[in-house]
């Protein structure tokens, strides 16, 4: 009997260090997924061998951004087939997307046609909407996707000297091996059953936080190394492999703490709840169906339910939410602020350029960390999210402004509040739409609210960009052209300023249109925890 009971005891063990373990390789999967805003790095040496105007380069983004406007096929995928499936399907889309681009630009074959070369770009674009599909994206594992491209971006800075050919090969193999890795491991799991489980999960998600924080000042502070030698960045490279494994120290002091501790309730630790522990982790839909069901509560209790058109705050249907003004504010106020963010992220390597940069990698790392910790915004208590996505808004004006000026550092700045903008407006107005709409086609709102990466990487970065740039430019032989000065992106700058302008607009015009819906959330969140005091783990990823 008592082998049978340490047996069970070390069985249990093991499958708890395997739950978190899973936790682990989903962090690892969103710190590589990330890989499709790193075109800049790449695409002056696109625009060299394939003899290309900004126009037909900003286009070539254009397909790029166009392969997340086809996620919804992985979120369809996801009901029928597992998860490691769903993490081979999108791996081998990237080796095979990222892949054909390294062939060009290593200049391994002669450059493809201009269609094929969109086809490649938008496989490696739809590539991590799979990935992002088989981990759900949300809490802590959404800042580790804003570091993504500054991992890249350092990791080659430091090895392969910004090679765009090196660069292709480690957005190939890199994912590729990372996802059949994940695949092994990712499985779902049942949470905490306990509160004594519980807080120990707390610990161990503010760990998570914690790295993902080291991770984000150790690349700031890389980037404004000057000149770092061949040694030092080898040891870089070497140390920030390190923080990102470290992770893995949780299921590995989980195992051998409970392997010490044979005597320890294991009967306890047994729960019914078959909860997936990364569904338990994506907190923050969790909060929005407890916020929209108090909400609707509230409701009934006040007025009368009208059948026909539901209240904000309510379920609505597909074609109930694309009814209402609410949605179509947010929509557009979402386009303004992502769109123009994109553009600048797929042409600062031009942008680079023309004001005097030859490496252009520092820009594209700060907009990556930059964007991290606007993912991770530290006010999130009582403000409402229009207010929020109005703030970056307007803060993203001041970046424009600055970019337009063109004065010294302004580059600097400019990507550091572009990076901060971008990466709140991505973390907030999604959610957003469920607090609105409620959570019952949720996974519909976000596709559509998505295709604003598309549609704005096509009318700021595809038309806007190019073709002001292109008026601009000189041209060169072969047919492509080139753009030296402040006067080449001035008046893009300009118009994206106005663009923003009208997002804060739109932003403010939901706030006031959603005030009473957020004051009744806010109300039952007070309420909640008045009455709950400890719930740590929630308030952590929420």
């Amino acid at each position: 009997m008592g082998f049978f009971e340490l047996s069970s005891y070390s069985s249990k063990s093991s499958v708890t260090a395997l739950k978190w373990l899973g936790f682990v390789a989903a962090i690892w999967v969103q710190a590589i997924s990330g890989n499709n805003y790193t075109f800049s790095n790449y695409s002056d040496a696109l625009k060299s061998l394939m003899n290309l105007t900004q126009l037909e380069l900003n286009n070539l983004s254009v397909a790029k951004d166009v392969g997340k406007a086809f996620g919804l096929l992985a979120g369809f995928a996801s009901d029928k087939l597992p998860t490691w499936v769903i993490l081979l399907i999108g791996s081998v889309e990237g080796l095979v997307g990222y892949g054909a681009q390294w062939l060009v630009v290593s200049e391994t074959i002669k450059p493809l046609s201009y269609w094929q070369m969109c086809i490649f770009l938008c496989m490696g674009g739809n590539s991590t909407t799979w990935m992002n599909t088989a981990v759900l994206v949300s809490g802590i594992l959404k800042g580790y996707v804003g570091l993504s491209t500054a991992i890249f971006t350092d990791v080659c800075a430091a090895l392969f000297s910004d090679d765009a050919s090196s660069f292709l090969v480690m957005l190939a193999v890199v994912p590729f091996a990372v996802c059949l890795v994940a695949a092994v491991f990712l499985r779902e799991s049942p949470p905490a059953s306990t509160s004594s489980e519980e807080k120990e999960e707390t610990q161990f998600f503010w760990v998570f936080n914690a790295v993902a924080v080291v991770v984000a000042v150790y690349l700031l502070a890389y980037d404004f190394i000057p000149s770092p030698s061949a040694v030092f960045s080898e040891a870089f490279s070497a140390i920030l492999m390190v923080l990102l494994a470290s992770p893995v120290g949780v299921p590995v002091y989980i195992y051998f703490k409970n392997r010490s501790r044979p005597g320890s309730d294991v009967e306890g630790q047994v729960g019914e709840n078959t909860e997936p522990l990364l569904l338990a982790a994506a907190a923050e839909g969790e909060d929005k169906a407890e916020e929209v069901a108090a909400v609707a509560v509230v409701e009934e209790e006040v007025v009368e339910v009208v059948r026909g058109q539901p209240l904000i705050g309510e379920e609505h249907t597909i074609v109930e939410v694309l009814k209402t003004i609410d949605f179509w504010v947010l929509f557009v106020s979402f386009l303004c602020g992502v769109g123009t963010g994109l553009a600048v992220q797929n042409n600062m390597g031009q942008i680079g350029l023309a004001l005097g940069y030859s490496d252009v990698s520092i820009f594209v790392s700060l907009i990556s960390i930059w964007g991290f910790f606007g993912r991770n915004r530290l006010g999130k208590a009582g403000t409402p999210r229009p207010l929020w996505n109005a703030a970056a808004q307007i803060l993203m004006v001041f970046g424009f402004v600055i970019l337009a000026l063109a004065l010294p550092g302004s580059l600097y700045i400019g990507s550091i509040l572009v990076g901060i903008c971008y990466g709140i407006r991505i973390a907030i107005s999604v959610p957003t739409a469920s607090e609105l709409f409620g959570l019952k086609y949720y996974g519909l709102i976000y596709n559509i609210l998505i295709l604003n990466l598309p549609l704005g990487s096509f009318l700021f970065s595809g038309l806007l960009a190019g073709i002001l740039y292109d008026m601009e430019a000189t041209p060169t032989a072969g047919g492509g052209n080139t753009c030296v000065g402040a006067h080449c992106y001035r008046t893009t700058f300009v118009v994206m300023a106005v663009a923003c302008i009208i997002g804060f607009g739109l932003d403010i015009l939901l706030s006031i249109r959603t005030k009473a819906i957020y004051t009744k959330i806010y109300a039952s969140k007070k309420s909640k925890k008045s009455s709950a005091p400890s719930n740590g783990r929630r308030q952590i990823l929420n």
